[in-house]
């Protein structure tokens, strides 16, 4: 019993100590910044979002079945901008939405 005591409060020490840790190293950091200090909207106004069509970017083939391609012979992205920039619209009749396979419009 003598030693359930003494071992609770080496814990409640512990937690103590452990607080005042915290509280000594939020003391040294640095405050949280004024409100002028915001970043704020460019005078442009804010940035808006491009939108391109995008396709697949071919694997280069070796040019003999035993080669192996390294790193540096293949693209950097998987895909390339598309020629046709064109956006693909929902037809009437075809499917419900592109390549679900619903019924769609009947």
């Amino acid at each position: 019993m003598f030693f359930a005591f003494i071992g609770g409060m080496v814990v409640a020490g512990a937690l103590i100590w452990a607080v005042r840790l915290g509280m000594d190293v939020r003391d040294r950091e640095p405050a949280p910044p004024s409100p002028e200090e915001q970043p704020r909207l460019p005078e442009g106004g804010a940035v808006h979002e491009e939108r391109e069509v995008r396709e697949p970017r071919e694997v280069p083939r070796a040019s003999q079945e035993s080669e192996r391609l390294m790193p540096y012979q293949l693209h950097h992205a998987a895909s390339q901008r598309c020629e046709n920039q064109k956006r693909k619209r929902w037809l009437p009749g075809s499917s419900g939405a592109f390549g679900s396979g619903g019924p769609g419009h009947v």
